[in-house]
């Protein structure tokens, strides 16, 4: 059966399903320089790490070498099996792939990283730069342009999504303070007001201000819809 795409509406028209262990593919030398292309798969959905699989597989000049269903398992394959290029989902269970991908950085950088998203977040975006990955893309990018993604990518060279691109653009200048910034990101860890203070060496009434003020100059509603907000655009 020869797979020339998605589906109809792209990936969100697959059916989500469990993750599985690791499972490299045996018996695949690595390619030369210009020659065949070794792929990692990073994906907890295993009918969607499967169809990716399958449809890199059906390029003459991509094999896929390892497949991964967490974030904590992709260093350990790529230092085992030595892939060219890490296709790596943002929302990983463990490690979430944006980590992965700095950890690579670090101890793989041989390794180049192309980051899968299915929500379109110019935040998100934001994290990919700065953690250097190579490319950003939907998830509803079709097979084609995935695999054309990946050639790029293990070239050197970097692939980010359009409209994407457009949309990071397009956001404002982050208007929070470092501090408010700061208690705003840990209030979105789970920290109330009374922790915060203690960590931070700030009164209890200081650490509610700094809360207050974020939720005044983003527009939110309340606490939570400014952690939303700002992480949203990339600001926490």
């Amino acid at each position: 059966m020869c797979m020339t795409g998605w589906g109809s509406d792209g990936l969100r028209s697959i059916v989500t399903g469990a993750g599985s262990p690791p499972g490299p593919a045996a018996g695949v030398p690595p390619g030369p320089a210009g020659g065949v292309i070794r792929v990692l798969v990073a994906e907890d959905m295993r009918i969607l790490r499967d169809t990716m699989v399958a449809v890199l597989d059906l390029e003459d000049d991509i094999v896929v070498v390892a497949e991964v269903s967490d974030g904590e398992a992709i260093v350990p394959a790529v230092i085992g099996q030595r892939p060219d290029v890490a296709v790596v989902d943002i929302d990983l269970p463990g490690t979430d792939g944006l980590t992965a991908a700095a950890e690579l950085r670090e101890q793989c950088p041989a390794c180049r990283v192309l980051i899968l998203t299915a929500l379109g977040n110019p935040g998100n975006l934001r994290r990919a730069v700065s953690a250097h990955v190579a490319g950003f893309l939907v998830k509803d990018t079709p097979a084609a342009e995935l695999a054309d993604a990946v050639r790029t990518v293990a070239a050197g060279g970097r692939v980010i999504d359009p409209q994407l691109a457009l949309a990071a653009l397009e956001v404002a200048d982050n208007p929070l303070s470092p501090r408010e910034a700061q208690v705003l990101r840990m209030f979105a860890a789970g920290a109330g007001p009374g922790e915060i203070a203690m960590a931070v060496h700030l009164s209890y009434g200081t650490v509610r201000n700094y809360l207050a003020s974020a939720v005044t100059k983003l527009g939110a509603r309340n606490r939570v819809d400014a952690v939303r907000i700002a992480a949203g655009a990339g600001w926490l």
